[in-house]
């Protein structure tokens, strides 16, 4: 029973001194621009220039994978990377990630055909409508629940298509072949739509707000790393240097209370 008592607190131990040393971290991230995006090979974009900035301030060497998101998340789930961004908050990934404070404001919103007549004042608006979405992410797990909604209350469910890259979704909707709506982040949507020049496209209304975050692997990275993160994050809001990094990326800084 001792021997078991001292292999225990040794791997306790030996844990605590890989999160004490941990100097270096690499962040995942995926193409998802106005965000984050590779540019010459390279992650670039708002989300990258807040990373840097504080990893300086805290002294940790950062660097970047621009990976498809499924692969981004399982690489950070096994140990092979410490973070990713940007990513919305949910239930399940509180079960492996930390969160860092809120970085930047945005919603999910519905997108539809220049043709359609769609009045949109309400998700229930959307009953019956053929919708496309990335998946899986935040944003399909939302349109799910949007879907099963509808259901409940006995209303028309909608058919969901989820694919694994959001511009083809998109350019399916913009055919008019399949897709009736896709459901999206509005300034991701509002990107794809201008750099593939789809412009029978428009965006018909919000179904929420929310806000991403940095997060961080709770296998690999110390709460008193995250901790350090979000004050030097908390001295850019207040110093209102986030705000004038989002700012030339036309991007909204979230509220930090």
């Amino acid at each position: 029973m001792k021997k078991m008592l001292v292999i225990v607190l040794l791997g306790l131990s030996f844990s605590t001194v890989v999160f004490a040393q941990k100097t270096k971290l690499v962040f995942n991230t995926q193409e998802f621009s106005p965000f984050n995006y590779s540019l010459n090979g390279k992650a670039a974009g708002p989300a990258v220039d807040i990373i840097n900035e504080i990893c300086r301030q805290i002294n940790l060497e950062c660097s970047y994978n621009v990976l498809p998101w499924n692969k981004a998340q399982k690489m950070v789930k096994k140990g092979g990377a410490d973070a990713l961004f940007v990513v919305g908050k949910n239930k399940q990934r509180e079960k492996w990630l930390n969160f860092s404070l809120p970085i930047m404001k945005t919603e999910y919103g519905f997108f539809v055909l220049n043709s359609d007549d769609l009045d949109y004042q309400r998700v229930t608006d959307m009953q019956g409508y053929h919708v496309g979405v990335f998946g899986p992410s935040n944003t399909s797990l939302s349109l799910k629940a949007i879907d099963k909604k509808l259901r409940n209350k006995r209303l028309k469910s909608m058919a969901i298509t989820v694919l694994s890259d959001d511009v083809p979704v998109f350019k399916q909707l913009s055919q008019g072949n399949k897709l009736q709506a896709v459901y999206s982040n509005k300034d991701v949507g509002n990107g794809i739509i201008k750099d593939n020049k789809l412009s029978n496209l428009k965006y018909v209304g919000k179904h929420k707000e929310l806000d991403y975050h940095i997060a961080f692997s709770k296998k690999t990275v110390s709460s008193e790393t995250v901790t350090k993160f979000n004050e030097a994050l908390m001295n850019m809001y207040k110093a209102n240097r986030l705000k004038e990094i989002l700012t030339q990326y036309n991007l909204e800084q979230a509220v930090i209370k």
